[in-house]
């Protein structure tokens, strides 16, 4: 068999929620993905690891690493912020390359030191997800045509900091300019009926806070970020984004642009999602076309996955083609750096009301 048609082969480093979350992707898809191992702190919680996942469990990354039998092509340490950037450090030292989980370190400080500890070994990239999510990779995919001219402004709303941070940079592509960061947060009350746990039966408002900032990237650029407490679950919240350019913009799946100096036009993206009234091929994303083209196509069907698993699982694939010398980087550590940077600048000038601008940082490229 030969290496390209083998399954991705990769290790887990903790064995809680999000651990859980790369094992069912790779059982949705297993002639594609393999799991090779995880590691846990305790014997007890590896026998109660190796139960639930069906894998065997090892207590140290060099255990997981050079078990007999299969070695993992690549390591995720799905583990606490606090724990990640020892993690990853470690995997590197052992030369392994590493998907580590977002942020790739709590605070600035940590950041930096990770960037001193990691950045030079290239083993590192980061597991952001949100741009390769199937609306936003067909929102892309048509800003990289131009579809709208060059971007000027995004406006989201939809998840919090890094991830959120990451897509506005996608899409305005910026890289590692410095950004200058306001922001304020408002307190309102709002029913939060569903939660990770599930349905609380409780509709009685609470205080939540909103948190709205401006981003201003310099050269015209801006991204305006707005996120409430427990947007992801909260059904009473929608997710928005708002793309504007040069020449039209795109709301949400709505496209409006120039067809010519005096013909605005409007098209939307298009979802084909079969299992609904009387399809029968079982639920699942197939395309999304625009104006009769497809632009962006499901290259997992038959695994039954959600848009959020579709993205993540993608970036597993991308990663498991860049380490076999396929493809690109699928997410630089460098960028995952940059995206928690502003991220913690948004907090930051939203607890002193102090306008909070970034510096360039050692993990900028020259």
């Amino acid at each position: 068999m030969s290496e390209t048609s083998r399954p991705i082969r990769f290790g887990l480093i903790g064995s809680g929620r999000r651990s859980e979350f790369f094992v069912r992707l790779a059982r949705a898809l297993p002639d594609r993905l393999s799991v090779t191992g995880v590691v846990t702190r305790t014997a007890e919680r590896g026998a109660e690891a190796e139960a639930a996942f069906g894998v065997p469990s090892y207590r140290t990354a060099d255990e997981l690493v050079n078990a007999q039998g299969e070695r993992p092509e690549f390591v995720i340490p799905s583990v606490p912020w606090s724990v990640t950037a020892s993690a990853t450090a470690e995997l590197v030292r052992l030369g392994v390359p590493v998907l580590a989980e977002t942020p790739p370190a709590a605070d600035i400080e940590g950041l930096r030191r990770m960037w001193r500890e990691t950045g030079a070994s290239g083993l590192v990239q980061v597991a952001e997800q949100y741009p390769l999510m199937p609306g936003h990779a067909a929102r892309l995919a048509l800003l990289r045509e131009g579809a709208i001219g060059d971007v000027t402004s995004v406006q989201l709303s939809s998840t919090h900091l890094y991830h959120a941070v990451s897509l506005v940079r996608h899409t305005l592509g910026v890289g590692f300019e410095p950004a200058e960061v306001t922001a304020r947060t408002f307190t309102a009350p709002l029913a939060d009926p569903l939660s990770p746990a599930g349905w609380s039966g409780d509709a009685t408002p609470k205080d939540a806070s909103t948190t709205l900032a401006m981003i201003d990237f310099g050269g015209g650029r801006m991204g305006l970020y707005d996120f409430t407490d427990n947007q992801w679950w909260n059904p009473l919240r929608a997710r928005r984004m708002v793309v504007r350019g040069s020449l039209g913009e795109i709301v949400d799946d709505t496209v409006v642009r120039l067809a010519d100096p005096r013909t605005p036009v409007e098209s939307r993206l298009i979802r084909r999602q079969t299992g609904t009234d009387l399809n029968l091929e079982g639920r699942e994303l197939h395309h999304i076309s625009y104006d009769g083209r497809v632009i962006y196509r499901n290259a997992y069907l038959g695994g039954a996955l959600s848009e959020d698993d579709l993205a993540v699982v993608d970036l597993v694939f991308r990663m498991g083609a860049w380490v076999r010398g396929e493809g690109p980087e699928p997410y630089p550590l460098a960028w995952g750096c940059q995206d928690h940077l502003i991220s913690l600048a948004i907090v930051e000038a939203a607890r002193t009301g102090e306008t909070v601008t970034t510096r360039r940082e050692a993990w900028a490229p020259e």
